[in-house]
């Protein structure tokens, strides 16, 4: 049996911090709902999210193909050492903080249930700069990218509760050759092979802002191909 196990459960609400007239650029102000904060009851969780979680920017973040952001807890030990910061559930900005399973044992595509609450993870996160505007790294998202160590979303499937100790069991799981870590691989690493990111494409459950990116990619890299056979 295959499960995934929540250690940390955290929600937070948009909020502007810093100062608009600052002369350094990480001070400057800026509007996220980055910050995370524990959670010990029990949560409702939609289509859209977790109750009581929100975005600052809607247009990359949030919505039914990333309503719940996951981070396994098997990488803080690393990150904790490699930044020498104490980190905690919660300092990715995740909501579910997990243990058991990682970029490599997840599939795009899995589905876990917990009680009513069935999720489907829907791609890898691409860390963006608010990562490292919190932890005042400039460098911080591609070095999270870069050693794959990303977390994934989760879509709901059915709406249900969840809280902070519960265990998700894997109940379907119909791409069982597309880890996360396999759909990174190709994302950030293989931009070139056309073939592989038309596989990725299609595979069920991708995310459809992943399908767009990775078709208009498969589909130049035929049009390249083409025009090489063809010559001028």
């Amino acid at each position: 049996m295959i499960q995934l196990k929540i250690i940390g459960l955290q929600t937070g609400l948009p909020r502007t911090l810093g100062r608009a007239d600052a002369m350094e650029p990480m001070d400057r102000e800026w509007t996220t709902g980055f910050f995370k904060e524990a959670v010990a009851d029990v949560r409702q969780v939609t289509q859209f999210g977790i109750e009581g979680d929100g975005q600052a920017d809607l247009m990359h973040h949030g919505g039914p193909d990333k309503a719940i952001n996951v981070y396994p807890a098997e990488h803080y030990a690393g990150w904790a050492e490699e930044l020498g910061l104490t980190l905690q559930a919660g300092a990715f900005g995740e909501n579910f903080t997990t243990t058991g399973l990682t970029e490599v044992d997840v599939c795009v595509g899995d589905m876990f249930r917990t009680g009513d609450l069935i999720v489907q993870v829907s791609q890898p996160r691409q860390p963006c700069w608010k990562l490292a505007r919190r932890w005042r790294i400039k460098d911080l998202a591609t070095r999270v990218e870069r050693a794959g160590r990303t977390g994934w979303y989760f879509r709901v499937l059915n709406e249900g509760a969840i809280h902070a100790d519960a265990v998700l069991e894997l109940i379907e799981r119909p791409a069982p050759n597309w880890s996360i870590a396999a759909a990174n691989e190709v994302m950030h690493h293989r931009q070139q092979d056309a073939a592989a990111a038309l596989a990725l494409a299609t595979c069920p459950g991708l995310s459809a802002s992943w399908n767009a990116s990775l078709s208009r990619r498969a589909k130049g890299g035929e049009i390249n191909t083409k025009a090489r056979l063809d010559g001028p």
